[in-house]
Order: structure tokens, then sequence, then C-alpha cells
């Protein structure tokens, strides 16, 4: 796998993704969390990952009340507000993993066959199944033909 491994930030979290991560898609763009309805998750991998990077930016999120002398039910508690600071920098960015992959000596059965050509002859087979069923159904007809 050479290419097209990089995970990268999209343009917003998915409604099956927030649904998973119990957050309101009314409520997610109030506090900070973008939302695209268009997209599709493909994979339970990302849907599983990116649930989990919204839980831990739930957990770690401090909600400041409108009016300080009443606040709502989602607010954050004063001991809260107290440590709060501003976060400089991207929030919660994507964490690559990389497998790591550890050096082998090179078997002789890797030394005597040729990958490329065993790729070429796959190849071959996938592009010639459907001339070969035709000729093996035809040679079935003639050998019908030839019997009577």
């Amino acid at each position: 796998f050479k290419y097209n491994t990089k995970v990268r930030a999209g343009r917003g979290f998915t409604l099956e993704e927030l649904k998973a991560a119990g957050i309101s898609r009314k409520v997610a763009p109030t506090i900070g969390i973008t939302v695209d309805h268009r997209r599709r998750n493909r994979s339970s991998e990302s849907l599983q990952a990116n649930v989990q990077r919204l839980k831990e930016y739930r957990s770690k999120l401090i909600v400041f009340p409108r009016k300080l002398s009443k606040p709502k039910r989602g607010d954050s508690d004063a001991a809260e507000l107290k440590v709060a600071s501003q976060l400089a920098g991207p929030i919660l960015p994507i964490r690559q993993v990389h497998p790591t992959i550890k050096a082998r000596a090179i078997t002789d059965e890797e030394k005597t066959t040729s990958v490329f050509r065993s790729m070429r002859i796959a190849r071959a087979n996938a592009r010639l199944v459907g001339v070969r069923e035709k000729r093996a159904r035809e040679a079935a007809e003639a050998d019908v033909l030839k019997k009577k």
C-alpha cells in the first residue's frame, strides 16, 4: 500500500458518527463540531475512530454559561471554569498510524518467483475468462455432435 494511506480531516462529521457519539445534529455546530450531511461512512473502522474522537472532544470540552448566575443543563460547573485555558493549535489532531515492519531475510522461494510474471498471468486469466468458457462450451457441443 504505497498510496492513499494518509488519513486527513474532512469537512465534518457524518450524522451517523454524531448519533453514535450521542450528540444531536442541531447541538453539534453550537459546540464547535462541523457536520457534513452529505458524507457517508464506508468503513466501520473510520466510523469508530471518528466516534472516539468526538467522545474525547466532548469529555475535554468546557462550555461557559451565557449567564454566570443561571447556568443551564449542558454548561460546565464553576470549578471547571476556573481552570479553563484557551487551546492554541489544532483541536484533536488526527494521529497517523504507521505499522512497523521488521526487516527479514529474503527466502529462496521469493528469489525464484517473479511477482511481475505472476501478476501478468493473473491479469491475462481474468481477461480471458469469457473466451475460454466459450471455447470449452463449443468443444463440449462438438463432442456431443461427434458422438451422435
